[in-house]
């Protein structure tokens, strides 16, 4: 019988180290491989960063269509309020320097938080003065607006009019979740003919069918700067920011006379009844 191995241990010979010693250094990149990986980074962040963008985007306008539908609730108070009687986009009986001569001085003791007439996708400022309407980026429909002076209702054609001679009452309304109030505006400098804190139902084609129907100027290209030839009191369009493209896919947020509120393409609201579906001239 063979003598035990006196406890030392001896490798076989066909077993070799798995660690490293100075003779198997790391290898490091090639210069060649850091450019395929950097190549590829470049190629997955060119493919992730417009998503990421339009999630950020739709994030915004969710935020925008959440503020609109808090201010549909306090328009909703207001009538409750004033025996069904809207606000005034504009009441031309009150003075400039006056705050109740904007619908946003009518509607401030209902909303709370002033951030509910911005949109984030463009935020604007609180038009609490005259000088500062153009500033805003949700605007009011004008066919609420008030002048003593201005067009009487279903008597002649209101393009141009800036008024009717008495407000507008949602109590006389029919259809009111049909009728929209609100929506996105484009807002700038008074100079330049912005009047963020409305838009006119009155200014874009008529409908051959229903009147009612016809809609408002409406793009998601600003335009004020592509229409600046056109008076001020022509020109308050309706601006449908929210993923433009320049093609009228953008989206604009809608709200209606009875407090809800929905987002609608400039191209659906372009193709009047046959689209959005949208009662715009309801006086």
């Amino acid at each position: 019988m063979a003598p035990r191995d006196s406890g030392t241990f001896r490798r076989p010979p066909y077993v070799k180290s798995v660690v490293s010693g100075p003779s198997d250094p790391r290898r490091a990149f090639t210069l060649i491989e850091l450019l395929v990986v950097i190549a590829i980074i470049a190629i997955m962040a060119a493919i992730l960063f417009p998503v990421f963008m339009r999630a950020k985007e739709a994030a915004k306008r969710i935020a925008c269509l959440s503020n609109m539908k808090q201010l549909g609730m306090a328009v909703m108070m207001y009538t409750d309020s004033h025996d069904g009687y809207l606000p005034m986009a504009t009441n031309f009986s009150e003075p400039p320097d006056s705050p109740l001569r904007l619908w946003t001085g009518q509607v401030d003791p209902y909303i709370g938080n002033q951030q509910l007439v911005s949109c984030p996708s463009q935020p604007g400022r609180y038009g609490e003065t005259w000088a500062e309407r153009a500033e805003m980026t949700i605007g009011y429909s004008g066919a609420t607006a008030y002048d003593p002076n201005g067009c009487v209702e279903g008597e002649r054609d209101p393009r141009g009019c800036e008024g009717f001679t008495r407000p507008a009452n949602v109590r006389l309304m029919d259809r009111t979740s049909e009728i929209g109030l609100f929506a996105d505006t484009p807002a700038g400098p008074v100079s330049s003919k912005y009047r963020g804190y409305t838009f006119s139902p009155y200014n874009g084609p008529d409908d051959p069918v229903d009147p009612r129907m016809g809609a408002p100027l409406c793009s998601d290209r600003d335009l004020v700067i592509e229409l600046n030839n056109l008076p001020p009191s022509q020109l308050k369009p309706i601006y449908a920011r929210h993923q433009k493209r320049g093609d009228d896919s953008g989206f604009t947020n809608v709200m209606f006379a009875d407090g809800h509120a929905k987002g609608y393409s400039a191209k659906s609201i372009n193709a009047m009844s046959a689209g959005a579906a949208i009662i715009w001239r309801f006086r």
